[in-house]
């Protein structure tokens, strides 16, 4: 990032100017791509247009050649969506680093960081070199590394690149010596900034189980010449029963142990004191705890890394978004529709779509119908009371079909989807659709 044109935003600095612009170039540089067989879905008669070419084109997508299955984005909600978790972390103090993990999506990065976003938040070490192949300026790797050929080339990111800012884990001992050796011995000359994980519970995934053990981790980082440690971080998404108010004590548990290592002088060396969270169900409570931490000894970072909500979802997220609970402050909306065909109508109960586990998500919920297009007429109408998918196969999609329905073979049936992270891996390239059905763009992804 350009230190001439960081800003003062909610919660500390957010990426602005140059560094948002440098990752909208790169990101839009994928039109140059070239439309071909790797990209399901797209009409094969632009086979060797580049993605923009299509774009351009304002094709529709029912009537311009697009093949079934197609996954499509809409440009209405997610314009939506975008705006309004920003508005909101601005709202509640909050700096926001929002999960790429979710679309692994340079285009919409893009979007995130020209909104104002902090950062991005990435899971592994490979897609934060997608994230740096398109420029991303600052990024928030929710988990420990303890590779050393990932850790050598994160410290060449840094060396290569002192406007480059990185956040990482640790949640043990062992994975900060780790850490340290493979540092040192690829000569790194940067510090690596690290944050204790707690975990939310005992059953929880990763993360230290007390506060005597983020003690131990974070003397361990103090003791290396490679690590510097800046802050707390935690996933509460992970709460056990999850409720409210088992939510907000994990949280507060968080920012204790912001202040009890910062009591203990554990933050001597960082600017200002990171304490994370935020998946896309409990960003509510998050707000409420955080807005509520005492003062420590440097200025703090409050950070939200909340993901899913880009596309929202039709089952999962709608049931558990936090606007459920304060709908007053907006409400998402879902913004994927997977396409598909009636293939056959073998039994007067039972219809065949040409859509299935290679397609659509399944691991929190299978695909709803919500609407129906004819395939003689094009007319649009609601998906009839009763009609539900049964199973899905690799190809397939198993639909259970109420009395006279009027479904045919041919027919477009719209799946509502359940879970945007294994939506979006599932397809290189989306295109966003206005509410016509007019292609507008395309988002490529990086799985």
């Amino acid at each position: 990032m350009d230190h001439q044109e960081t800003v003062e935003g909610r919660g500390g600095e957010r990426v602005a100017g140059a560094g948002a612009r440098r990752v909208a170039e790169r990101a839009a540089a994928l039109d140059a791509e070239r439309i071909d067989h790797r990209f399901k879905g797209t009409p094969p008669d632009t086979e060797g247009l580049t993605a923009g070419e299509l774009a351009a084109q304002r094709r529709n997508l029912f009537t311009g050649g697009f093949t079934t299955p197609v996954l499509a984005l809409s440009q209405e909600a997610l314009d939506h969506n975008l705006g309004l978790l920003e508005h909101y972390a601005a709202d509640h103090g909050l700096a926001f680093a929002p999960h790429g993990k979710t679309s692994m999506a340079p285009a919409l990065f893009a979007r995130q960081l020209e909104l104002g976003a902090w950062g991005i938040t990435l899971a592994v070490p490979h897609q934060v070199r997608v994230a740096r192949a398109f420029g991303v300026p600052r990024v928030f790797l929710a988990n420990e590394v303890v590779d050393p050929a990932a850790l050598r080339w994160l410290g060449a990111e840094l060396d290569a690149d002192p406007d480059f800012e990185l956040v990482l884990y640790a949640d043990s001992v062992r994975g900060a010596e780790l850490m340290d050796a493979a540092l040192r011995s690829a000569g790194t000359k940067r510090r690596l900034d690290v944050v204790v994980e707690l975990a939310a519970g005992p059953g929880a995934r990763t993360g230290v189980r007390t506060a005597a053990e983020a003690g131990e981790v974070a003397a361990a980082v103090r003791r290396t010449g490679t690590l510097r440690l800046v802050g707390v971080a935690g996933y509460e998404g992970e709460v056990p029963q999850p409720d409210p108010a088992r939510v907000a004590g994990y949280l507060r548990e968080l920012v204790l142990l912001a202040r009890t290592l910062d009591e203990a002088g554990q933050f001597a060396d960082a600017e200002r004191i990171v304490v994370s969270a935020g998946g896309s169900a409990w960003f509510d409570q998050v707000a409420e705890v955080f807005a509520a931490a005492p003062a420590l000894s440097r200025p703090l970072l409050p950070l939200l890394r909340s993901g899913a909500y880009v596309t929202h979802d039709d089952d999962h997220y709608r049931r558990l978004t936090p606007f459920n609970r304060v709908p007053q402050e907006g409400a998402l909306h879902p913004a994927f529709r997977l396409w598909a065909q009636v293939v056959s109508r073998p039994a007067p109960d039972q219809a065949f779509l040409n859509a299935g586990k290679r397609d659509a998500p399944f691991d929190l919920g299978l695909p709803r119908p919500a609407l129906v297009r004819s395939g003689r007429d094009g007319a649009v109408r609601e998906a009839p009371a009763g009609l539900e998918t049964a199973k899905l196969s690799d190809q397939h999609l198993w639909l259970r079909v109420p009395p006279q329905d009027g479904l045919e073979v041919g027919d477009w049936v719209a799946l509502g989807l359940s879970h945007p992270c294994t939506t979006f891996d599932k397809w290189p390239l989306i295109p966003v659709v206005t509410e016509d059905g007019t292609v507008t763009s395309l988002v490529r992804t990086f799985f």
